[in-house]
């Protein structure tokens, strides 16, 4: 590992996602509490899931209110995961075999859960569709460039590449087994939730955009009030945070702050409760896949990167080192 070290972020793409859309949302292309089908109609109205019949059979009904880009930066839009939501594995499975249902269904109402999903995958497109580029492209002119993230892309070159890091499997036994690199093909669309490469030095330089209130040397991605409204719980008193995993081998059950209120904002998850020997109240924070983390204190004025290529996410030795550092950062910050 050095500073220059490649890594798959997956899921940490998603605050960039957030970025490009409330960019998109100071310029009146695109806004918070407008349905989103009147820019994407392919996000009409779906169907909600409700349960499962006496015969294991789906038992379906039109959603009783539009999805806002509001729901879809929260996780507040009934889209979710199949690897935290079991009935959403046990409905796909019987959608595979009829043709007739909908392969997207929401899994309640918008505004009345929260459950981690694709919705910034649909975020990446309502991009797309009210800047005319392409994810890449838009991310590219907006915010990596300005910003001077130049190891932040969807695509690598092959001196990128030489220098990415491998993934490892958390084996029973504690060990490690190394993959191979996945193979190398340029993708012909972006997504909005996944898929991103970068390094922690890239990464931490959006963070830090963001902790001074949207600017970065001569750069500014987003107004101080925006940013602000990213970092205010969004989502009242629904519980976020809490996955269940459906698939061990991909992700451990994830609860990083046992006992800690979690909310959403507009791009990160939010902790109502200072964490012990960490954080503080009103920081922000997510992560990827891959188990890598990031988070923000704007009480303290610190930001973190930790970046690790391990399965199964929610790592249980990963997230002892991310404590470790969190705390290490903290104490020498005390100590002057």
């Amino acid at each position: 590992m050095s500073p220059d070290t490649i890594f798959r972020i997956a899921s940490m793409v998603k605050l960039l996602t957030s970025v490009a859309a409330l960019q998109l949302v100071e310029t009146g292309k695109l806004t918070l509490d407008d349905p989103v089908a009147a820019v994407d109609p392919a996000q009409g109205p779906s169907q909600v899931l409700t349960g499962f019949d006496t015969a294991g059979a789906p038992i379906l009904r039109p959603t009783q209110k539009p999805i806002t880009l509001r729901n879809l930066l929260t996780h507040t839009s009934g889209l979710s995961y199949q690897l935290w939501d079991s009935n959403l594995v046990r409905y796909l499975k019987i959608a595979r075999t009829k043709p007739d249902l909908p392969r997207k269904p929401l899994m309640f109402d918008p505004d009345t859960r929260w459950a981690y999903g694709g919705g910034l995958d649909r975020v990446g497109r309502l991009v797309e569709l009210a800047s005319g580029k392409t994810l890449d492209r838009y991310f590219h002119d907006h915010i990596l460039g300005p910003l001077g993230m130049p190891n932040t892309a969807f695509s690598l070159t092959d001196g990128q590449r030489a220098r990415q890091a491998s993934l490892h499997v958390r084996q029973a036994d504690g060990t490690l087994i190394p993959q191979p690199l996945e193979k190398v093909s340029a993708p012909k669309t972006f997504s909005g939730g996944g898929g991103i490469y970068s390094t922690a030095p890239d990464y931490l330089t959006l963070l830090q955009a963001l902790l001074n209130g949207g600017r970065f040397g001569k750069a500014t991605i987003l107004r101080p009030e925006t940013v602000s409204l990213m970092n205010q719980n969004q989502i009242g008193n629904l519980e976020a945070g809490i996955l269940k995993t459906t698939n061990p081998a991909l992700s451990n059950d994830v609860d990083f702050f046992p006992g800690v209120r979690l909310r959403w904002g507009l791009g990160h998850m939010i902790n109502l409760d200072p964490v012990e020997a960490g954080r503080k109240t009103g920081s922000l924070t997510w992560a990827g896949l891959y188990n890598t983390y990031y988070w923000m204190d704007p009480a303290s004025g610190i930001a973190g990167v930790i970046m690790m290529q391990v399965l199964p996410f929610a790592d249980k030795r990963a997230l002892s080192v991310y404590r470790k550092f969190e705390a290490g950062i903290y104490r020498s910050i005390a100590h002057g």
